[in-house]
């Protein structure tokens, strides 16, 4: 049976809403969590990007079962992975043996902010492997120091840790990123239903694990009302290849965007109040080999959907 989650997008919501609409997931019986982490939204019209850090402090003050996890981190060039190990060591403190730290290889939209350079995608992988081995090494506790070929650690010991392992969550959107994955991560996280992103995890050990995928949707009492919604506050999920990694500002996603019609968004995005066609996604996903789907709903009614969820969706499942 899938287990099913919920998301919350920081790119589209103020920090208090993420923290209460936390607290009403888990009252709606969902099981798994994701937070996205950005330092842009991918577009102006989506008007919001929190610190994932502080609404997670927030989140474990008012939930107890629900699973959290980042979704997702990139630990690599805004952000060292001495500092997220800390940031993840403080929150898995506050939530004993639920939380897990979703990483992945970013987007230059929220990692270029210091001018450095956006390298390619294989020196991304390799970036990411080493960052993950800089913050295992910090959770062992003690003092270590770290010379590598991308990462410095020196004399660095952190006090507060959880009493649980951290699990890592590694995203991946191609062969080569779930290969990373299954040899490494806990668990696969994706965004699509493509059973050879799953294949290629499980393959390479990530057999047993754990495969986490984001579904995004768009509910509202009327489909053309929803298609709107969905057309005007995410066009990015009609944005297709290259362009998610490697846009550098919101500017220039709402510049490709205009290239993005009401349908583009309509075929990525489960639009509209037929429980059926939410079923039908969520299957898709199973289908194609995942164990848990998390639900991303679009746009400011996030309880109304919460509500279509507990009524419509749920018992058909």
């Amino acid at each position: 049976m899938t287990t099913m989650g919920f998301a919350l997008s920081s790119e589209e919501h103020r920090p208090d809403d993420l923290v209460r609409y936390a607290r009403l997931a888990e009252e709606a019986e969902f099981e798994i969590l994701g937070v996205s982490d950005h330092f842009h939204p991918w577009t102006d019209s989506q008007g919001h990007s929190p610190f994932v850090w502080s609404v997670l402090g927030g989140i474990a003050q008012v939930t107890s079962r629900i699973e959290v996890f980042t979704a997702v981190t990139c630990p690599m060039i805004r952000t060292h992975p001495a500092i997220v190990a800390h940031a993840a060591a403080t929150t898995a403190a506050m939530m004993p043996g639920r939380f897990a730290l979703g990483v992945g290889t970013g987007e230059a939209l929220n990692e270029h902010i210091f001018g450095d350079a956006w390298p390619r995608a294989a020196v991304r992988l390799e970036m990411l492997e080493e960052a993950i081995d800089v913050m295992r090494l910090l959770w062992q506790g003690g003092e270590q120091s770290h010379e590598g070929k991308h990462y410095r650690l020196e004399n660095a010991r952190l006090y507060t840790l959880p009493d649980e392992e951290i699990p890592v969550w590694v995203a991946a959107g191609g062969e080569n990123a779930a290969t990373l994955a299954g040899r490494i991560g806990q668990a696969l996280i994706s965004t699509s239903p493509e059973s050879e992103t799953v294949e290629a995890f499980r393959a390479a050990g990530g057999a047993g694990k754990p495969t986490v995928a984001q579904l995004t949707v768009c509910w509202a009492a009327d489909e053309a009302e929803a298609r709107r919604t969905a057309h005007h506050i995410w066009p990015n999920a009609g944005i297709k290849g290259q362009l998610s990694q490697d846009l550098p500002t919101p500017a220039h996603f709402e510049q490709a965007a205009e290239m993005v019609t009401e349908d583009d968004v309509a075929e990525a995005v489960v639009c509209g109040p037929d429980p059926e066609h939410h079923v039908e996604a969520i299957q898709e996903y199973a289908k194609a080999g995942f164990s848990h789907v998390y639900i991303h709903q679009v746009g400011p009614d996030q309880e109304g959907f919460l509500r279509f969820w507990e009524s419509e969706v749920r018992p058909r499942l």
